[in-house]
């Protein structure tokens, strides 16, 4: 069983940055992909970025591209998300989410990930 928990989030003025955390607990994620979700009132959990078991691969939405960045340090059992020019309708809770990765294909839906982190809010300002 993997327990993560985010931390990191925060009230920032627009055009400023967050880094969120998640630390995992519980077993090694190795082999894992470790993905990033967010979710405002009233809308869907929506995909926000990613990286896969091995670390090298990283895959981002189209509303987060070139300014989120996705990062794991699997020695320490954690996972970063770097968030620049933060734009208003980036407000959302921040959730991170874990799934075995080997021998399967990365993804975008939130049903295929198995361990969730409580979330963390982040409000941006405009």
């Amino acid at each position: 069983q993997v327990q993560l928990e985010e931390s990191g989030g925060g009230l920032v003025q627009a055009g400023g940055s967050l880094r969120l955390s998640c630390e995992a607990s519980g077993r090694t994620l190795t082999g894992y992909d470790m993905g990033w979700f967010r979710q405002a009132p009233g809308k869907e959990r929506e995909f926000v970025g990613a990286t896969r078991w091995s670390g090298g691969v990283t895959d981002y939405s189209d509303s987060v591209k070139g300014r989120f960045t996705s990062s794991r340090d699997n020695a320490k059992n954690t996972g970063h998300l770097q968030m620049n020019r933060l734009k208003p309708e980036d407000t959302a809770v921040y959730y991170c989410a874990a799934r075995w990765g080997i021998l399967r294909s990365g993804s975008h839906n939130p049903n295929d990930y198995d361990y969730w982190g409580q979330g963390t809010q982040v409000t941006v300002s405009s």
